[in-house]
C-alpha cells in the first residue's frame, strides 16, 4: 500500500475548501491546505461579505433623506471613503482570522503558498519548492473576473477586485455589465454620491432573472439617477489628456468617466495549475469537469465550489463540501442538491428569488398561474419615497405546487431564504392560502394573494 505525506491536500483555502479541510482534519485524517491568497476565500475577502458592508454604507444617503418624513432632523452629512475602506479590511481580517483558527484547532496544517499539480498524487508548494504526496487531492480554487483581454485599454479598467481597493472613491464610474455584480456596484457607487453609468449589451439586466424582476429594478435604478444603456458594448478604453478614462462605445458615445469596472463574468481559475500533468480534464471555459459526486474523472481528485462551474454562490460550495465529506469519509455517498437554491440581488431595492421564473415555467408547463402584488413599502408613506416592492408568486395550475417566488424591495434576501424552506418541502399555493397573515408587513401579501393575477396557457397569456 502506497504512503502518502497527507490523506488529503486541498487546493484552495475559500468557503468551501475551508470547509472540507476542517471536517477532514476533524475526523482524524491529516489534511493539508494551501491558499496563495488569503483564506476566506472571494466571498469573505473580495465577494460577498466586503459587497454586503459597502451596500450598507451607501444605503445611509437615502435612509438620511426618509429620515425627515418622520421628524428627524439629521442635519448635513459627509461620506469618508478611506473610513469606510479600513472599517471594512479590519472587518475581513477578523473573519480570515476565524477561518484561519478553526483549520489549526481542527489539526489541519495551514500552508501560505500556491500549490500546484505535479503528478496524479504530487504537489509542489511554491513558496518552498517543496514536493508533498497526498491520497487525495481536493481542489476548490474558485474563480475570477474575466478580464476581457480582447477589449483594447481593458487594462486600464477595474473589476469587482479592485473595487474594494481603490485608494479615493471616484466622481463617476462607468460599469460594463447586467449581471448580479454590475448592478450591486452601480448601486453602491451611486448611493455614495458617484455619477454611474451602467452599459449592457443586452437587451434588459439581469438575464437569468424573472422578467418583473429585471423590469422592476431597471426602473427603480434609473429613477435614482443611474444611467442605463441596454444594446452596448465598449469599443475601447483610453486615457484622456486630463487622466480621466474615455470609454468609446460601439455605436460611437464617448463616456468619461474616473474609473471603468469590468463586470463582465467570472472565469474558473484553473490557468497554471497543472492539471493536466494529473490528467485532469477540464471544459472549455477551463472548468474542472466533475460528476454527480464532485469526483474528477482520476478517482482520487475532487472539485468543488466555482472552479467547476456549475453554481457560483457560496453555500452551494460548502454544501458541496459537506457532500464531498460524506462520500469520502462517512460512506455515505451524497450528491449536491443544486435545485431550488433561494438567491438574493443586493441591488437598491434588493432582489430575493427562489425557483423559476415565470418565462421558464410557462415552457415547463401546460398552464400557469401568476400572482403578483405591486405597492410601495409601508415606511415610503411618510418618507414620501416612490419606489415599489414587487412579489410574485408562481404556480403549476394542473397541482397548485409553488414553482417560483420572485420579490424585490427591502429585506428581499432574508424573505427568500425563509421561501426557500418552504419550495424546497413541495408546498402548494394552497399551504400559502391557508398561512395567517403577520400584519402589518410587507410578507402579508405573500399568504393574501388569493386570485391570480393572470394564467399563462401553451406559453400564451390569458386573464384569469
Amino acid at each position: 500500500m502506497a504512503s502518502y505525506d497527507y490523506d488529503l491536500f486541498v487546493i484552495g483555502g475559500g468557503s468551501g475548501g475551508v470547509r472540507a479541510g476542517r471536517l477532514a482534519a476533524g475526523l482524524g485524517k491529516k489534511v493539508a491546505i494551501a491558499e496563495e491568497y488569503r483564506y476566506g476565500g472571494t466571498c469573505v475577502i473580495r465577494g460577498c461579505v466586503p459587497k454586503k458592508l459597502f451596500v450598507y454604507a451607501s444605503q445611509f444617503s437615502e435612509h438620511f433623506e426618509d429620515a425627515a418624513g418622520y421628524g428627524w432632523n439629521v442635519g448635513d452629512s459627509t461620506f469618508d471613503w478611506p473610513t469606510l475602506i479600513a472599517n471594512k479590511d479590519k472587518e475581513i481580517a477578523r473573519l480570515e482570522g476565524l477561518y484561519r483558527k478553526g483549520l489549526d484547532n481542527a489539526g489541519a496544517d495551514i500552508i501560505d503558498s500556491r500549490a500546484e499539480l505535479v503528478g496524479p498524487h504530487e504537489i509542489l508548494i511554491k513558496a518552498t519548492g517543496k514536493t508533498v504526496t497526498a491520497e487525495r487531492i481536493l481542489v476548490a480554487v474558485g474563480g475570477r473576473p474575466n478580464p476581457h483581454k480582447s477589449l483594447p485599454g481593458y487594462e486600464l479598467c477595474i473589476s469587482s477586485n479592485e473595487a474594494f481597493h481603490l485608494e479615493k472613491l471616484p466622481k463617476a464610474i462607468v460599469i460594463a455589465g447586467g449581471g448580479y455584480i454590475a448592478v450591486e456596484f452601480a448601486n453602491i457607487f451611486h448611493g455614495l454620491g458617484v455619477e454611474t453609468t451602467l452599459v449592457y449589451r443586452g437587451s434588459e439586466i439581469l438575464s437569468r432573472f424573472d422578467g418583473d424582476m429585471r423590469r422592476g429594478l431597471h426602473k427603480a435604478m434609473e429613477e435614482k439617477g443611474i444611467r442605463i444603456i441596454c444594446h452596448e458594448v465598449f469599443e475601447n478604453v483610453e486615457k484622456a489628456p486630463d487622466g480621466r478614462l474615455k470609454a468609446t462605445l460601439k455605436g460611437g458615445e464617448i463616456l468619461i468617466a474616473d474609473q471603468v469596472m469590468l463586470a463582465l463574468g467570472r472565469m474558473p481559475n484553473t490557468e497554471g495549475l497543472g492539471l493536466e500533468k494529473a490528467g485532469v480534464e477540464l471544459g472549455k471555459k477551463g472548468e474542472i469537469l466533475v460528476d454527480d459526486y464532485s469526483c474528477t474523472n482520476v478517482e482520487h481528485i475532487y472539485a468543488l465550489g466555482d472552479v467547476t462551474d456549475r453554481v457560483q454562490l457560496t453555500p452551494v460550495a460548502i454544501h458541496e463540501a459537506m457532500c464531498f465529506i460524506d462520500t469520502v469519509y462517512r460512506d455515505k455517498p451524497t450528491s449536491p442538491d443544486h435545485d431550488l437554491i433561494a438567491t438574493a440581488v443586493f441591488s437598491q431595492p434588493e432582489i430575493g428569488t427562489v425557483g423559476m421564473a415565470e418565462e421558464d415555467a410557462a415552457k415547463a408547463h401546460e398552464e400557469i398561474e401568476i400572482y403578483r402584488a405591486e405597492f410601495r413599502p409601508m415606511k415610503a408613506t411618510l418618507s414620501g419615497r416612490t419606489e415599489k416592492m414587487i412579489m410574485k408568486i408562481v404556480v403549476n395550475s394542473g397541482d397548485r405546487k409553488v414553482l417560483g417566488v420572485h420579490l424585490m424591495g427591502p429585506d428581499a434576501g432574508e424573505l427568500a431564504q425563509a421561501l426557500g424552506i418552504a419550495l424546497k418541502a413541495g408546498c402548494t399555493k394552497d399551504d400559502f392560502d391557508r398561512t395567517m397573515a403577520v400584519h402589518p408587513t410587507a410578507a402579508e401579501e405573500l399568504v393574501t394573494m388569493y386570485q391570480p393575477s393572470y394564467r399563462v396557457r401553451n406559453g400564451e397569456r390569458v386573464q384569469s
